[in-house]
């Protein structure tokens, strides 16, 4: 029988980081960060790294692999997570794959979708629309053309609404009907477990607000103003987009206060969060997690320990007894 995979999957605040570093201490596992702000080196405190003893003892893999002025793609996700699941293997342990970027753990189960390169010219007349117009405009005109794309791209987004509207340019369809036909072709088979946790709303919203407060007296305004000096860095790259970043960049930039930049970040994670129970429910193949974090830790070890028919054949840690 093949070697497991765990997915776990879940919205922001909702502990599924703490839930799998929990694993560690019975089962011989690594961990991959499914996340597209833990790439970036610098952006500790707002992305809620673990800090580099927990990444050691717990042997994380896709952290701080880039500058803040780079990108990553979805692409290169999927050849990193590909790559570190067969060496994971190797080494005789089960590679665990933990974060909140769906779309990361789309590719890796559905595949990419064959869109177009950019297309310089188009890009440049969508930029022009979006100055001269604005991206209300845009985004109104998107939601016409692409309703479902429309309602899922967040209003505020331009990358992504001009790169929607850039792909019906260039193919006559809508980008999401492209996408809903992507091809089957990395992980879904018997081996692969998935789960996602599905808390209660009241309750991420109440985490949500306690973190961002907790991030802010961590010095989470002093990172981003370190970040803001560095001479290419601007607000429109794809690290300085991430939720709470935007908005400190803002108040560092005069347009609130302290108090509004909670307020705003607030908000936005619980946005980034309602996104992020979208995608769970639209994956059948996903199993939700909405007991405790006990019962929630009790049904991802049984579903690895029960993947063979002899626990044995499983890479449990030795000095510990798993009691369900």
């Amino acid at each position: 029988m093949s070697a497991p995979i765990v997915h776990l999957a879940g919205p922001t605040a909702s502990g599924k980081s703490s839930l799998a570093e929990r694993l560690c201490e019975h089962f011989d596992v690594e961990l991959i960060s499914v996340d597209s702000a833990l790439v970036y080196r610098g952006m500790d405190i707002g992305s809620a790294k673990p800090d580099l003893t927990t990444q050691r003892r717990c042997r994380y893999h896709l952290i701080d692999l880039i500058d803040v002025e780079q990108s990553y793609s979805a692409a290169q996700f999927v050849e990193d997570a590909q790559r570190l699941v067969r060496q994971i293997h190797g080494r005789g342990r089960i590679p665990v794959l933990v974060g909140g970027t769906m779309l990361y753990f789309r590719a890796l189960t559905v595949g990419l979708s064959e869109l177009p390169s950019s297309d310089p010219a188009i890009r440049a007349e969508l930029t022009e629309q979006l100055h001269a117009h604005g991206l209300a405009a845009l985004h109104a005109q998107l939601c016409q053309l692409d309703p479902e794309a429309g309602a899922r791209i967040h209003q505020n987004d331009p990358q992504r609404t001009l790169r929607a509207l850039e792909v019906i340019r260039q193919t006559g369809a809508s980008l999401s009907s492209q996408q809903n036909q992507w091809r089957r072709e990395a992980q879904v088979d018997s081996s692969l477990l998935r789960f996602a946790l599905y808390p209660e709303r009241e309750v991420l919203h109440r985490h949500i607000a306690q973190r961002f407060s907790e991030m802010l007296a961590q010095g989470f305004v002093a990172e981003v103003a370190a970040l803001m000096t560095r001479p290419t860095l601007t607000a429109e790259h794809a690290s300085m987009r991430c939720v709470g970043y935007r908005q400190a960049w803002q108040h560092l930039s005069g347009e609130f206060d302290l108090a509004e930049l909670e307020r705003r970040g607030v908000i936005a994670t619980r946005q980034l969060a309602k996104r992020q129970y979208t995608w769970i429910r639209s994956d059948p193949q996903l199993k939700q997690l909405s007991g405790t974090k006990e019962q929630n830790f009790d049904e991802i070890c049984r579903a690895l320990v029960a993947y063979t028919s002899e626990p044995d054949n499983i890479a449990v840690n030795e000095s510990e007894t798993l009691q369900f």
